[in-house]
């Protein structure tokens, strides 16, 4: 890894220009603005984009100490004997030789999935992937959100592996680990980029994010859907926007998200909302109303997940939890312990994506009838309407005697 010059492509100055305020307003949760109204920042000079990744760094992380847990792979961690410094954003460049990730798990409703960015700015408390920044000697907890990576030749190395003889034109998730339309998109724009390969090739595509910024693509996703086949997932575990901030402080809030899916919609794309995580006695209340909305703004399907806290997640997300709901915390936890067998995570195959017990049973039971009362299906075809393709799905799994290719995130039904 090196330190990346964050140099916008030739020729996509004034669209960057553009989009670098959205960068910014996404961190912020500044989202009153539509996208028109952002056509006013064209003729803005262009930011160093160093500053503009420092710039970003210090107003999200602002008051907020480098904190992380220990490292599993380090022998030693060190103590800080003062107060930490502030964290600030960093931006990487990764040199990985290819894009394409193959998932082998029985868990996981894909085969391939594609993932830009290394690290998150929208800092989810609960993410599964803040476990894998350790893999590159960072740590799970504030380094995860801001010691960032970017595959700036993913563009040319996805044209690479479609090209293959041996490629069968399967869909490809975009998002299977940190969110695709993170605010470096908006400079960077390697997921549009990579959906312009996906296009050229017409290989169908699932999206999965909570970044509003998806909307600025709608037009690019569209046709990739008339021609190909495209389906983008909302996550969107909370209706209240001041819990969310607690769980998800540089995420956009759920308002803004649910404009998302109207818009998305509107454009014809096939759209759902993921659920996920259900935090036991925070987001579960939640649910009905979520699929109400979901439900107003358009949205065709919706699936959810129980919260996972693999390894260092753990940590992470009891700190937040004990800062956010002092009086609740206690209670949530032990919840979380109820529908894990007594734990607070099952990593076996066939039980991570899923719960147990009475409590996670009647969260299944209200899901399916919210999801009944408000017309919503359990999966979207990431195919054109009669279109149909022989391909597995199953994360390596043979499915191809399946009645119809699916690619289903309901993991529970």
């Amino acid at each position: 890894l090196r330190v990346a010059a964050c140099v916008p492509q030739p020729g996509r100055r004034e669209q960057t220009v553009r989009w670098s305020v959205l960068a910014c307003e996404t961190v912020a949760m500044f989202a009153s603005s539509t996208v028109a109204d952002r056509s006013a920042t064209r003729d803005a000079p262009m930011p160093n984009a160093r500053r503009h990744a420092s710039s970003v760094g210090v107003q999200s992380m602002k008051h907020r100490p480098i904190d992380n847990p220990p490292n599993p792979y380090h022998s030693v961690h060190a103590e800080w004997l003062e107060p930490p410094p502030e964290a600030r954003i960093e931006v990487f460049e990764d040199n990985s030789r290819s894009i394409l990730s193959r998932n082998e798990s029985p868990d996981l409703p894909f085969r391939w999935s594609i993932n830009p960015y290394r690290g998150c700015q929208h800092a989810c408390t609960y993410c599964y992937a803040r476990p894998s920044h350790e893999y590159l000697d960072w740590g799970a907890g504030t380094d995860f959100e801001t010691k960032l990576t970017v595959k700036l030749d993913a563009p040319a190395l996805l044209r690479k592996s479609l090209n293959k003889p041996s490629w069968k034109g399967e869909p490809i998730l975009f998002s299977g680990n940190t969110d695709c339309y993170q605010p470096l998109e908006a400079s960077h724009e390697l997921t549009r980029r990579c959906l312009e390969v996906c296009l050229e090739f017409r290989n169908p595509i699932v999206i999965v994010t909570k970044a509003f910024l998806v909307v600025r693509d709608v037009e690019l996703i569209a046709e990739l859907n008339r021609k190909a086949g495209a389906v983008v997932y909302l996550s969107i575990p909370f209706a209240d926007g001041e819990t969310a901030k607690a769980f998800e402080p540089q995420a956009p809030p759920p308002a803004r998200r649910f404009e998302a899916v109207r818009r998305l919609s509107e454009a014809g794309i096939p759209v759902g909302v993921f659920v996920a995580p259900i935090i036991p006695g925070v987001t579960d209340r939640d649910i009905p109303e979520i699929l109400r909305r979901a439900a107003d703004a358009g949205a065709r399907s919706a699936t959810y997940t129980p919260l996972r806290l693999p390894t260092s997640v753990q940590s992470v997300f009891i700190d937040r939890l004990q800062k956010a709901m002092p009086l609740r915390a206690k209670k949530v936890i032990g919840m979380i312990r109820a529908m894990r067998g007594g734990s607070l995570d099952d990593a076996r195959f066939g039980h991570r994506m899923r719960g147990s017990g009475p409590y996670w049973e009647s969260i299944g039971r209200l899901f399916r009838v919210c999801r009944q009362k408000y017309g919503l299906d359990e999966s979207l075809s990431p195919f054109p309407a009669g279109g149909s393709r022989s391909s597995s799905l199953g994360g390596g799994r043979d499915r191809s005697d399946a009645p119809s290719a699916q690619m289903s995130f309901d993991f529970v039904a």
